[in-house]
C-alpha cells in the first residue's frame, strides 16, 4: 500500500506543516475558516508531490524538463550570458499551480554554468516574462560537445526558485535539479541539431515526454510538420 504513496518533496513537508498548524488555529477561531486551512493544506501536499518517472534512455533524446504545457516554440537569440552562438529554438511551457513542479534535467552533461537573475513576477504565460521575471539559467555540456541551456522563470505567484545542483556537477537526463514556487514557466534553447517533436498546447511530463530528438529529422512545430 504505502509504494502507491506519491512521495512529497522536503518543502512540501515543511511548508504542509505551517498550513496545518494554521488551520487548527483557524478552526478554533472559526470552524469554516478552519475547513478553508485543512483544504489548503491538502493542496499544498498536493503540489509539492513528487512522483517516480521513467525516463528514455536512447541517446540523442532531449526529455521535458517540467510538467504543463507547451506554450510556444520559437527561434530566438539566446542571451548573451549563456554563451552559445546563433539562434536557437526555443520551447516554453506553463506549469500552473496544480502541475508538479520539480524540474529535472533534460539533457545528461556536465553543468557549466549556474546564473541567477532577479527580475519581476508577471505572468508567466507571458512572452516577455522570459526577458523581465525572476529567472535562473543553467548550462550542460554533453560528453560530445553538445550545449543546451534552459531557465527557470517565475511567475506571477512563485515567489522563490530552487536549485539543488551547481557548476560541475554531472547530471543524468531526467535528474532532479530544482522547483519553482506556485505556478512558473521553463524555457530550453535546443541544441542547432535537435528536432522539436512536441506541438503548441501538448501537455508534457517532466522526465518522460520527449521534447526533441538530434538524431532524427522529423520535427514538429506549432502542430506542423517541416
Amino acid at each position: 500500500m504505502l509504494n502507491n504513496v506519491t512521495p512529497i518533496h522536503p518543502e512540501g513537508v515543511v511548508f504542509g506543516a505551517i498550513f496545518f498548524g494554521v488551520s487548527l488555529v483557524l478552526w478554533h477561531i472559526f470552524v469554516p475558516l478552519g475547513w478553508i486551512g485543512f483544504i489548503l493544506t491538502a493542496w499544498c501536499f498536493y503540489f509539492f508531490r513528487n512522483p517516480k518517472r521513467i525516463t528514455p534512455t536512447r541517446k540523442g533524446l532531449i526529455i521535458s524538463p517540467a510538467d504543463g504545457v507547451v506554450q510556444a516554440i520559437t527561434e530566438v537569440t539566446p542571451p548573451k550570458l549563456l554563451g552559445l552562438e546563433g539562434n536557437r529554438i526555443r520551447v516554453s511551457i506553463f506549469m500552473n499551480v496544480f502541475n508538479v513542479h520539480i524540474n529535472r534535467i533534460p539533457l545528461g552533461g556536465i553543468i557549466k554554468k549556474i546564473h541567477y537573475h532577479p527580475g519581476k513576477f508577471i505572468n508567466a504565460s507571458l512572452d516577455k516574462a522570459s526577458e523581465h521575471n525572476e529567472r535562473q539559467y543553467m548550462v550542460v555540456e554533453t560528453k560530445d560537445k553538445i550545449t543546451i541551456a534552459f531557465t527557470q522563470i517565475a511567475g506571477l505567484i512563485a515567489r522563490r526558485i530552487r536549485v539543488d545542483v551547481k557548476e560541475g556537477d554531472e547530471v543524468a537526463t531526467g535528474q532532479r535539479f530544482g522547483l519553482i514556487r506556485f505556478g512558473s514557466r521553463v524555457d530550453v534553447f535546443l541544441p542547432p541539431q535537435a528536432h522539436p517533436l512536441v506541438s503548441v498546447g501538448q501537455t508534457m511530463v517532466a522526465g518522460e515526454t520527449v521534447l526533441a530528438d538530434m538524431d532524427s529529422k522529423e520535427t514538429t512545430r506549432d502542430g506542423e510538420a517541416r
